[in-house]
């Protein structure tokens, strides 16, 4: 296994070996993208800084710290989301999202975000106008689940294990451009 560090490449036959062999501080900075990290022992591992984008963690001993600074989501309070859904023609639409205190709600290694509930806050074409109150928004995903202004969706079967990116939920980014781009 190799990794890319600031610091050069880093070689070893696991995760394990390779922090053992260079010390816990040697993934600061890290290019671990899309690396497969299940089971790996990362208690005491700095990933501070490093790049852990599509990494499959499921399953890998982290440490307390390693949780919280992989974590973009705030632990307490209403958050805004935003979310690409489509017209019935096939047109982008983008939702405004309350997301509730109370929600469940997880990021993995990435941007993109999941939650269990949000409330529909707006409506917006790309460039940011509301569209007319009576305007559905479908999921590119599920054309059953619809997005409609002033009601409150849920999505019953959320899978709780946050390293499971793309698992049941609503979801969603933390900035408008994100789910503009998406």
């Amino acid at each position: 296994m190799k990794i890319t560090t600031p610091n050069g490449i880093l070689e070893g036959d696991s995760i394990e070996a390779i922090l053992k062999k260079y010390g816990t501080a040697c993934l600061l900075g890290a290019d671990l993208r899309y690396a497969d990290l299940r089971y790996a022992d990362l208690r005491g591992a700095d990933l501070f800084r490093a790049d852990l984008r599509g990494a499959d963690l499921r399953g890998a001993n982290l440490s307390e710290l390693t949780v919280a600074q992989t974590s973009i989501l705030p632990d307490e309070g209403d958050i805004i989301g935003w979310k690409k859904a489509l017209a019935l023609d096939g047109a982008p639409i983008i939702v405004k999202l309350l997301i509730p205190s109370d929600a469940k709600r997880s990021n993995s290694t990435g941007r993109k975000c999941r939650a269990n509930k949000a409330r529909i806050l707006d409506l917006q074409d790309r460039q940011g106008n509301s569209l007319p109150p009576d305007t559905t928004a479908y999921s590119s995903f599920d054309p059953d689940f619809t997005y409609k202004k002033g009601e409150t969706v849920h999505v019953e079967d959320f899978d709780t294990n946050r390293w499971n990116e793309c698992a049941p939920g609503i979801h969603f980014f933390i900035t408008r451009i994100e789910a503009v781009k998406y």
